[in-house]
């Protein structure tokens, strides 16, 4: 009987020499996805703890004097370098409150609205209380990072971030 009529006819035209051949196991192909999803996370967690920000290094900075800041105004400032934008806020309980000035869901910088009393982000309407920093509405994921603040010697002085809850 011809390798044709056997339904064989396609190993003349497709010669595979199979000893040689680079075949994958199921076993050998789970060993690889098993390692790469575990070296994807050691990875993020390298990266999640190097960008995490230790309170104890940062350092304390005079903002403005307290008098300057009347209830229910605002003023910008940077904190805890020149590349990181603050706000300050002064409650109309005058209670200060200060917080990152970068939204959490896109980096946008957020502003204040007085008639609300709210932190709106402009780029996808999302906005935070003026006093607590939490997410009122829109796509932000989490609270406004707060910055912890002190009035000494009648000066307003930005001294930490504030733990996230």
């Amino acid at each position: 009987m011809s390798d044709a009529a056997k339904g064989q006819g396609w190993r003349k035209d497709f010669p595979i020499e199979w000893d040689s051949d680079n075949y994958i196991t199921r076993r050998e192909f789970t060993k690889f996805l098993v390692l790469t999803s575990a070296a994807t996370c050691v990875g993020n967690g390298v990266l999640a703890l190097g960008t995490r920000r230790d309170n104890r290094e940062l350092p304390s900075v005079t903002v403005l004097p307290d008098a300057d800041l009347k209830p229910g105004d605002v003023h910008l400032f940077r904190y805890p370098t020149d590349n990181d934008p603050a706000i300050l806020v002064r409650n109309a309980d005058g209670a200060l409150a200060g917080y990152m000035q970068r939204c959490t869901h896109l980096s946008c910088p957020v502003q204040y609205k007085g008639s609300s009393h709210t932190l709106e982000c402009p780029c996808h309407n999302g906005s935070f209380d003026a006093a607590s920093g939490k997410v009122i509405s829109g796509p932000p994921p989490r609270p406004l990072p707060r910055i912890r603040l002190e009035v000494r010697d009648g000066h307003i002085h930005a001294i930490g971030l504030e733990d996230e809850a």
